[in-house]
């Protein structure tokens, strides 16, 4: 949503009578594999920054070959086109990640089961009700970067390759590679400066849309308020389960560590 729906819609899902209690032992299990070893992870950062990169790659090529087609032919895309495909890839934008980006279970989440992201730790207390999240970055936030993309394309040319826009998708790739840190391997300590940099990310998405298309970089600018609120709520849930894992205050660390965890590309056994 990093700067996405069914991800931050469960992970972030807050207690109802169905969801089952956790208790501090299990916030112990959550911790417990980082707890030995404080030896930074170096391969696994080399790998998120290898996934960005890759991810950018891909999107750039995608984006160049439908120009390449459109000059060919000689039309242009209907701004309505660009628009649905802004928001799908603000919802959708993973398929170019080469790393494991697979969501919670749907199923075992409805049915108040464990699953990524979802379930598998102490939620704050404040946290929003579900059903506040696929609201949000569905209706909200998608159209908000579909819009403000849009504008953006039509006043830099009517081409989806070109800088500005890769902005945006920089931030959405931030993202992707934050929910696998978060949702996927479970290191609630990094997600903290993870989800930092996915909301720096939009940060600076938003002030390249402002110099080419004000309202585009008012409106993009509006979708950090909101990921400021899942910042908060990652930090907080990484101090909660820190807290219930033992009588001393002994936080994850804020990057990721050698352990139980391996950040793996899809194609990897």
């Amino acid at each position: 949503m990093v700067v996405h729906l069914l991800s931050l819609a469960l992970a972030f899902h807050g207690g109802t009578a169905a969801r089952p209690a956790i208790t501090a032992r299990s916030a112990a299990a959550v911790a417990s594999s980082t707890a030995a070893s404080k030896e930074i992870d170096v391969e696994a950062i080399g790998k998120y920054a290898g996934a960005v990169a890759v991810q950018m790659g891909a999107v750039s090529a995608t984006f160049g070959a439908v120009d390449l087609a459109t000059d060919a032919l000689g039309v242009t895309l209907p701004w309505q086109a660009v628009a649905g495909l802004f928001w799908g890839l603000s919802l959708k934008s993973r398929v170019f990640s080469p790393l494991d980006n697979a969501r919670p279970d749907l199923k075992k989440a409805v049915d108040g089961e464990a699953t990524r992201g979802f379930n598998d730790r102490i939620m704050p207390s404040w946290t929003p009700p579900g059903v506040t999240f696929p609201i949000m970055w569905v209706l909200v936030v998608g159209p908000l970067r579909a819009l403000s993309s849009t504008l953006v394309w039509e006043a830099t040319g009517m081409h989806l390759l070109n800088p500005v826009l890769l902005c945006i998708m920089l931030h959405l790739s931030v993202g992707d590679t934050w929910n696998t840190v978060n949702n996927v391997e479970r290191r609630l300590g990094a997600a903290v400066p993870g989800v930092a940099c996915v909301l720096a990310s939009a940060c600076f998405a938003a002030t390249q849309f402002y110099s080419v298309s004000e309202k585009a970089g008012s409106l993009l600018g509006l979708t950090a308020v909101w990921i400021t609120v899942a910042g908060l709520l990652i930090a907080d849930t990484w101090r909660i389960n820190a807290a219930e894992a033992g009588s001393k205050w002994e936080g994850e660390p804020l990057f990721p560590v050698k352990g139980e965890v391996a950040t793996r590309f899809w194609f990897e056994k």
